[in-house]
């Protein structure tokens, strides 16, 4: 596709793999240019618009904010952004995980030990210690 292709907005919005709604989202956002109309009073998007779309969802899909991509948007398009601009973010991000991770793998811990906590499994539920595992001065 050559760039200076323009497409409407449920164009852009099927070659970006998004709804005409999250297009529009993006637009209130600042996270894409809203064209003028045209011919017809039809907005036409240039073809970048969805390579930027594209762009958005990728990093969402890495756990990056909505902001966060605006700022990355915004480095894309400075003269005075470096490599090195992109990349701190990139292991902030990383750390973000990391700890996200590790609470993760905490919650599992302690959601084996509360299963575990139950040894027979057809006792009454009057019985039943994973209740008293919910009691904050009960240890499991």
């Amino acid at each position: 596709m050559k760039d200076d292709r323009k497409l409407t907005i449920g164009k852009l919005a099927n070659v970006s793999g998004v709804g005409v709604e999250t297009v529009r989202f993006y637009e209130r956002q600042g996270l894409i240019q809203r064209p003028p109309k045209g011919e017809g009073s039809f907005r036409c998007y240039p073809e970048v618009e969805a390579k930027k779309i594209r762009f958005i969802k990728k990093a969402q899909e890495l756990g990056f904010t909505l902001k966060e991509i605006k700022e990355l948007l915004e480095l894309q398009i400075s003269e005075q952004a470096t490599c090195g601009n992109i990349t701190q973010r990139a292991e902030v991000k990383l750390s973000e995980v990391e700890a996200k991770i590790k609470d993760l793998q905490s919650m599992r811990r302690s959601l084996i030990k509360l299963v575990d906590s139950c040894g027979d499994k057809n006792i009454s539920i009057k019985q039943c210690r994973v209740l008293d595992c919910f009691d904050p001065g009960w240890k499991c």
